[in-house]
């Protein structure tokens, strides 16, 4: 989980800092307050960083060379910086190696390029954390070189801005930490029925900003409470180069399994939305809609069943349309009765995309 930090205007009334200090006592870490105001945070529970009297002792660029004696009197210490070129790169990377504990970025101009810097120099050494202004550079912020930074500073006197930056916080995942156990879903194994070849109907390619590899798909279905794993088109064939970017997902009228544990339909969908991406080991991550490609094509239906429960789904009738397995993926013109493939199975009803397990409902 990523560190949240919060910092008030000097500028802003006490009345305005009480209610912000409120807002923010379950949702961040540490609170950045000045020497004025440290007699505000004393009364919550949130560490205190500040340059005097705080749990963590903020210094400016002009200490960096008293860091290693403030770090002798066993000092938590993090230095605030502004970046606006490489030479003050180096000064992070000089107070990393005089034992700072964290060091506070402010990028006023170039806000991508010098935390990718950062990070890639850093990592592993400080914590490095980003002011921000809001949830959207946040985001940006933790997301940046894959990795992210280890936490952000909202500079800010709006309660929501809070509130929506925290929550932007506790979903985002990096690259790296794909396999957290967090990010894991339980998948089935489902017995196929039977195949049934049907007329045209438009069918949906998802083709994402990203690149799926063997095992990985989207989970996609006619009923929200049986969703198969669909394979990217990642596998060689004699016809046709691969597309790892790629899910030929089915009919417009289908589910897919969205982010937040919400089911949409496949007509929904638009460049810009995210999606997940799931692995037959139930390991998920998001990724972006680039475009969908919505064709008319022949259709076929394919039926399974878990523990008595049929489920269906509906695909391309094409070599490339895969079903993951435990150990290798079936093409649907390969599937035959009996054969087993994985799914994700969830009781319950569905109110627009919301699960509500207690509601019962007939899909067929």
């Amino acid at each position: 989980m990523r560190e949240f930090w919060i910092e008030f205007e000097n500028s802003i009334t006490n009345v305005l800092k009480e209610e912000l200090l409120r807002v923010s006592k379950d949702l961040c870490d540490v609170i950045v307050l000045s020497e004025a105001d440290i007699h505000l945070g004393k009364s919550y529970t949130n560490l205190i960083a500040s340059p005097v009297d705080g749990d963590i002792q903020i210094i400016e660029e002009e200490m960096i060379n008293q860091i290693e004696m403030l770090k002798r009197q066993q000092k938590i210490l993090c230095l605030k910086l502004l970046v606006k070129d490489r030479n003050d790169e180096a000064k992070a990377v000089k107070a990393v190696e005089s034992g700072v504990d964290y060091i506070i970025v402010i990028c006023p101009n170039w806000k991508i390029i010098p935390l990718e810097n950062l990070i890639a120099k850093t990592r592993k050494k400080v914590k490095l954390l980003a002011e921000v202004a809001n949830a959207e550079e946040a985001k940006i912020a933790v997301e940046t070189l894959e990795l992210g930074v280890d936490g952000v500073v909202l500079k800010t006197d709006n309660p929501k801005e809070i509130e929506a930056t925290a929550k932007v916080l506790k979903n985002i995942v990096s690259f790296s930490l794909i396999k957290e156990k967090n990010r894991k879903m339980e998948l089935t194994t489902v017995k196929i029925l039977n195949s049934k070849q049907l007329s045209m109907g438009l069918r949906v390619c998802i083709d994402t900003c990203d690149i799926m590899t063997e095992g990985e798909g989207m989970l996609i279905g006619c009923q929200s409470t049986g969703l198969f794993l669909i394979q990217a088109e990642v596998e060689e064939n004699p016809h046709v180069e691969p597309r790892p970017f790629r899910v030929n997902a089915g009919p417009i009228s289908l589910y897919i399994l969205d982010s937040d544990n919400k089911t949409r339909y496949l007509s929904e969908l638009k460049a810009g939305d995210e999606v997940l991406v799931v692995n037959r080991e139930g390991y998920f991550r998001k990724v972006v809609i680039g475009r969908l490609k919505i064709e008319r094509r022949p259709l076929t239906l394919i039926e399974a069943e878990i523990d008595g429960y049929r489920i269906k789904t509906i695909v391309q009738n094409a070599e490339t349309v895969r079903f993951v397995t435990k150990d290798g993926s079936i093409s649907v013109n390969e599937l035959n009765q009996d054969d087993k493939v994985l799914a994700y199975r969830q009781l319950g009803g569905r109110h627009f995309g919301v699960l509500v397990q207690e509601e019962s409902v007939i899909e067929r």
